[in-house]
């Protein structure tokens, strides 16, 4: 069973699953006003990760993840370059999906925008005021976080702290807030801007009111886990749940967050600090995968720094998994009876349900390549083709996709089993002649104590 550290809790515990067999995950999306920049790439790449493994063991995941596609930074951009402010959320989006693609993200499958969601979003916000937990100033509607006896409970530190602290987006200040922690709920809109009708007059949503709403009509009151980056743990994630308690409604039942993305010298990547690298860049001069592999190598929890050192490294460690992929793949054709091996895959899911501790996971593989591959040298076709097919069970579970120009074709494969016949048979110049052939078609044709093994020159 997979636990993981909790971040209202402080402590790793069994993430239990409201409805046996199925597990539901609200991931805070991007806002959609530029592209996506590595640290969006982790935090996607981390919890596709985690959906993978899920699904994996057999549970079935249902992740929900937004678009923020109205917000003062799309609304400042479109000022600036005098552009109509959906054109801009609309083309960022598809640059995001398309950055995800080649990250080999699964799309979430369901992708809620908070334009879709006004009218409910309005609902709530009646609903709290009602309760006399909202109330109106000269620019909008904001929650009283006075009502949430324990509001701080994620960021688990003083208010002073959280106020100085709450990542990119400063915590939004009005004069006639009651309290410094209260957040808007409601902006009046200035004129020119997009506006949607309420009670209260045209504005549009607070940052930190669409999720609580969109998490709650698609998955319902007490989903399993909230996913986020560590810096929505406040203000964005503290204020949702505050919204959620005052109402007296079930929340999450478990919340996790993943570490930042540092530069070199130690410093968290961000936009306002300009030290970001994109991912469309990153994506158009390495492999993909490299970024995938990298984070594997780190603790989900922890900071990892992306440099061309580590990046460079991990398309080195890919090398050798797809040319182990290579050299292995003729024999797992000739093992087609065979299963994986079963304390690998038993290690990988004890490291793996032990707080998603991928570093050790991805050990638990390369130990079995290096296994596998000593078998292969001494002619142990039944162990290397039992610990071939765990190392790519794993691969699956991680969803690292092994490099598919080594798949070898049916006719070669049948040539390279005619091979292995006529050195069985001692007629060696047949063996030769299959020898040529393959290599014509482009093969580098392995031969050892386990028979024929071919990969792509």
């Amino acid at each position: 069973m997979l636990n993981l550290y909790d971040t209202a809790t402080s402590k790793i515990r069994l993430l239990e699953q409201r409805k046996p067999g199925e597990l539901s995950i609200y991931l805070c999306g991007p806002t959609v006003y530029g592209p996506p920049h590595i640290g969006h790439g982790r935090a996607t790449l981390v919890y596709d990760i985690l959906r993978r493994y899920l699904e994996w063991t057999g549970i079935k995941v249902r992740l929900v993840s937004n678009i923020t596609d109205i917000d003062d930074k799309i609304i400042n951009r479109a000022e600036r370059e005098k552009r109509p402010w959906l054109d801009i959320a609309q083309k960022c989006e598809t640059v995001w999906f398309e950055s995800m693609a080649r990250l080999g993200v699964l799309r979430p499958t369901e992708v809620p925008r908070a334009t879709e969601y006004v009218d409910q979003i309005v609902g709530l916000i009646a609903e709290l005021v009602a309760k006399d937990a909202a109330y109106t100033t000269d620019d909008g509607i904001y929650m009283s976080t006075s009502v949430v006896a324990d509001y701080g409970l994620l960021a688990q530190q003083n208010i002073d702290d959280m106020l100085a602290g709450g990542g990119d987006r400063t915590v939004f200040g009005a004069d006639q807030k009651k309290h410094p922690a209260d957040f808007v709920l409601w902006k009046f809109s200035k004129p020119g801007e997009p506006a949607w009708p309420s009670p209260w007059g045209e504005g549009r949503p607070g940052w930190h009111s669409e999720c609580v709403v969109m998490s709650l009509e698609l998955l319902g009151e007490g989903f399993d886990l909230h996913c986020g980056g560590a810096d929505l743990r406040f203000p964005h994630h503290e204020n949702e749940r505050a919204q959620a308690v005052a109402l007296g409604k079930d929340f999450a039942h478990h919340w996790m967050h993943n570490g930042f993305v540092v530069d070199t010298e130690g410093e968290k990547m961000s936009k306002s600090l300009g030290n970001v690298t994109n991912l469309p860049d990153l994506l158009d001069r390495y492999d993909a995968r490299a970024y995938r592999m990298l984070l594997l190598q780190t603790h989900y929890r922890s900071p990892v720094k992306v440099g061309l050192d580590n990046i460079d490294a991990s398309v080195n460690a890919l090398a050798g998994v797809d040319s182990f992929a290579a050299r292995t793949n003729s024999l797992i054709v000739l093992s087609s009876s065979a299963s994986p091996d079963d304390a690998t895959l038993t290690a990988f899911r004890a490291a793996m349900d032990d707080d998603l501790n991928t570093p050790v996971a991805v050990g638990v593989m390369f130990d079995a390549i290096r296994r596998a591959n000593v078998a292969v040298d001494s002619g142990d076709t039944k162990t290397a083709g039992a610990l071939s097919l765990a190392v790519r069970e794993i691969c699956i579970a991680f969803g690292l996709q092994l490099n598919a120009a080594d798949v070898v074709d049916a006719d070669s494969q049948a040539k390279a089993v005619a091979l292995d016949a006529a050195r069985a048979a001692k007629d060696f110049a047949k063996a030769d002649e299959i020898r040529n052939e393959l290599q014509t078609l482009g093969w580098l044709v392995e031969t050892t104590k386990a028979g024929t093994t071919l990969r792509r020159a």
